[in-house]
This record gives structure tokens, sequence and C-alpha cells, in this order.
């Protein structure tokens, strides 16, 4: 075949069909046209006149532009190579890039995705601050990975100059319980829902990692409750952060609480989870789902509105507030891994006042069912 070669793509002769193609380099990849047959076209100089109209649409693009790569290349490779570990932020991020960024900026190139577009965009969402603020946070990921990737030039990220208004504002306000409609609350649960209940509560747990303790996780003679993973959506997986991951305290009262239900449940074996699902005959713990139904049921019949499991979380550090527990302690307490200066201030005695404050918690938690001697009732 001859070539003749120019700025922008070139002739080629394919003897073997006898017939003059267009042949180009975009996005990192050779495509090429058909122009005409070598009987319409004798000569190259009458195929690259041929080929005109093919050479304008080349040159008409910026030539910063040739062979970078689409957001939605970008992205198969960002999951590949880059993407989160974590289970639950691999779905989260999955869910806004399938929903959001690819119906919008897929087939656009990343060198596209300019501030103020993103921002006018961002704007025109129908979804909360943090939400949007989520989105941006993705797009300056794919941005720094196509530098990091050597796909682009490396330059200041235009996302960073990207704004979302109230950012830091919640639209809803996160909801608190009393002490007072905790206990009621809990008098309306049924085992094992109470005990999660109260778990979630004297230690201000998330819900994915309640519900993946085993009870190897409990060291009964030391009184200590080891946070070591989280499961979310049957998934078992890593804590949500390093800080996440600590060994608590527990107060005698909850660990109590703790050996009843072991003494209830059929399953008690060291590698068994305190709270498996005997329909799932003990393989999986209760799911977010039916731990969510039935704190609602619960919730509806104490008249306490509509609440959700994080409900618990919001409610702890109320409380360990309200105690007038250091500030120190309270970020140990929460297990924030944005640990402030004054943290370290209270580091040396933290543990005996994390003690402390755990046991005063459990104390407000159970005073009504030490008092009277009242149980949640047993799923049968």
């Amino acid at each position: 075949m001859k070539r003749a070669r120019a700025k922008q793509g070139s002739v080629v002769l394919d003897k073997r069909i006898k017939a003059w193609n267009f042949f180009w380099w975009a996005d990192g990849k050779r495509h090429s046209k058909v122009i005409g047959p070598l009987r319409d076209l004798p000569t190259k100089a009458t195929a690259w006149k041929a080929a005109k109209p093919l050479r304008d649409a080349l040159e008409s693009k910026p030539q910063h532009n040739i062979g970078v790569p689409t957001v939605g290349m970008l992205i198969q490779q960002y999951k590949a190579e880059k993407m989160p570990d974590r289970k639950d932020t691999r779905r989260t991020y999955g869910s806004w890039i399938r929903l959001h960024i690819l119906p919008k900026w897929g087939e656009h190139r990343i060198t596209d995705v300019q501030a103020r577009p993103v921002e006018l965009w961002l704007q025109s969402l129908p979804l909360a601050p943090k939400s949007r603020t989520h989105i941006r946070g993705i797009l300056s990921s794919l941005w720094n990975f196509a530098m990091w990737k050597q796909a682009i030039p490396m330059q200041v990220n235009p996302i960073s100059l990207v704004t979302v208004k109230g950012a830091s504002k919640r639209m809803r306000q996160p909801r608190s319980l009393t002490v007072e409609q905790f206990r009621l609350l809990v008098s309306h649960l049924h085992e094992p829902h109470g005990t999660i209940a109260l778990m979630c509560t004297c230690f201000g747990l998330r819900i994915s990692e309640c519900l993946a303790f085993r009870w190897s996780d409990i060291d009964w003679l030391n009184k200590r409750l080891r946070v070591e993973r989280g499961i979310v959506e049957r998934n078992v997986d890593d804590v949500k952060t390093d800080e996440s991951r600590k060994s608590l305290a527990i107060a005698d009262e909850l660990l109590e609480r703790l050996n009843l239900w072991r003494q209830t449940t059929e399953f008690s074996a060291d590698s068994d989870w305190i709270f498996a699902s005997p329909l799932k005959i003990g393989r999986l713990p209760y799911s977010y789902t039916g731990v969510w139904r039935e704190l609602d049921r619960a919730s509806a019949a104490a008249g306490l509105g509509h609440m959700g499991t994080h409900t618990f979380r919001h409610s702890y550090r109320m409380w360990i507030d309200a105690i007038g527990t250091p500030v120190g302690v309270q970020q140990k307490l929460m297990r924030h891994s944005d640990i402030r200066t004054t943290m370290n201030i209270y580091a040396d005695a933290a543990s005996a006042d994390m003690r402390k404050a755990h046991s005063k918690i459990v104390q407000l938690a159970m005073q009504s069912e030490l008092t009277a001697g009242e149980s949640a009732g047993v799923d049968s």
C-alpha cells in the first residue's frame, strides 16, 4: 500500500480491493474510512482531494483534544485501577456515575468538563447539596486520574474551582432521641432488635458495624468489644475508616444483656454472628431492611414517628455531650477519622474516661429495665 502523509490523516491504497482508504488517529485508536474505488480515483492526488471533507473535519477539532479520552472511557479505567476498594463506597460511587455523570458527560472528553458548565449543571440537579458535593468529588477524581495516567498534561484541576452552595448544610436536621423516648422505643422492640438498639446507642455504632459482630468479638474476661468489620447488602467488608476499628469497653449491665441473648439464640458458637438471622439459618446476620422494618413498626407503636437506624448514633452523640464528656473523649468514642488537635490533649486519660462515659450511657439506656425488670419480647 502507498501512503501520502499529511498533518491530519493519510490516504492509503488497498490493492486487494483496489480502493482508497483515509486513515487517522483519534482517542489513541486508528480509524479508517473508504474514500472510493481506484477506477474513480486513479491517482493519490485525486484520492487526497476526495478526502478533503474528512481532513477538514479533523482539522476543525482542537489539536490538544486529539487522543484525549472521553469521560465514559476514563470511568471504565478508573473503576479498574483507582476506584475505592470498600464495597459500600464503590456502590455509592457507581450510583452517582450511572445516574448522573454518564448521562451528562459520558460522551464528552475529560477536558470538556470545565468549572463553569459543571457548576451550572450541578445547580440544576434536584439533589441535596451534600449529594451534589459527592458528584463534584467524583469528577475531580476523574480529572486527577486522567493526569495520573498521563492521558492529559499536568495542570490545575478545574473542578477545584467548582463551588456547591450550602454544601455544609443539611436539608434535614439529624434526629436524636431523648432518654425517655429511647426507653419507650425499646419497650416496643422485639428481640434481638431491642439488644441491637441498645448496642447501637450505647456505643454509637453504625448499623453495618453492629450487625457484623460475632461472638468471638467479645472479650468476656476483660469486658471488651472489638469493632473489626461491617456488613452492607450481605457483603462483609472492612470498617468505614481506620479510626472506626477499635476495642471498646463494655459495661457490666450490657455484658449481662448480651449473655442473656447468647443463652436465648440458637446460634451461640464463637464463630456465629451475634445477631444471626434464623431465616438465613445463621449464615448471615439480620438484614438492614429487616431491622428497619422492625424499627419502623416499633416507633409507630410508640408514637415516635419515622426514624432511621442512624438515629441511635445521633442520640449517642447527644447523650455523651449531655453527661459532660470532654470533647476529646467524644471524638474517640464516636471513632471519627478526622481527629483534631484537641484529641491529643485527652489522649492519656481517654481510656478511663471512655469507660466512665460508656457506663453512664448504658445506665441511661437500661435504667427502666434494671429497675422494673422489663424485657423485650422474643421473635418466634
